[in-house]
């Protein structure tokens, strides 16, 4: 249940990695239970702030499109769970379907909303483990400032943190303000 009232609380790295290790404490949890594919939805959230409205409204807007893209396909959906920290939300779906095509739909989610570049959307397989975008010979995620590979801009702080924010601020505000 979503608190109508959220602080900004300036996040530690430490603070940031337990929350990374319980993340995956929980999806190796529910990839040995359920024995399925599992979902894994968090936000592209840069800066020390990882939990405020706009934010938590971004996620709920992630959270209808995935859950209206299982249902729509019929993909039997065995858990679900949203969990709303100050380290930032967090989603995890068990579906019964095969993790490659969860992992296509996920993909083409990202690419084809207008918030999609905030979604980090992660598929893994009980058996394979991670399913990468590389395994469906996709090229991995782009800068949400320019178009070089994300991971290169990252490890090289290409951009200053005030131009990621303002670009991240500026698809928010071009969603929500769209009507």
């Amino acid at each position: 249940m979503m608190k109508t009232r959220v602080e900004k609380q300036v996040i530690t790295l430490e603070e940031l990695l337990e929350a990374k290790e319980r993340r995956v404490q929980r999806q190796q949890d529910w990839l040995t239970s359920y024995q399925q594919p599992v979902i894994s939805l968090t936000l592209v959230t840069p800066g020390p702030v990882k939990d405020n409205l706009r934010y938590r409204n971004c996620m709920a807007v992630a959270l209808q499109a995935c859950d209206q893209l299982l249902w729509q396909r019929r993909w039997q959906v065995s858990n679900r769970q949203v969990f709303w920290m100050p380290t930032g939300a967090e989603a995890i779906w068990s579906v019964a379907h095969p993790a490659l095509e969860l992992k296509a739909l996920m993909v083409n989610l990202e690419h084809s909303h207008l918030l999609g570049r905030l979604w980090d959307i992660d598929v893994l397989c009980p058996e394979q483990g991670p399913v990468g975008r590389h395994t469906l010979a996709l090229a991995g995620r782009r800068c949400v400032v320019c178009d070089q590979p994300a991971h290169v801009c990252a490890r090289a702080q290409s951009h200053p943190l005030v131009e990621v924010t303002q670009r991240v601020e500026e698809l928010l505000d071009g969603w929500f303000a769209r009507d």
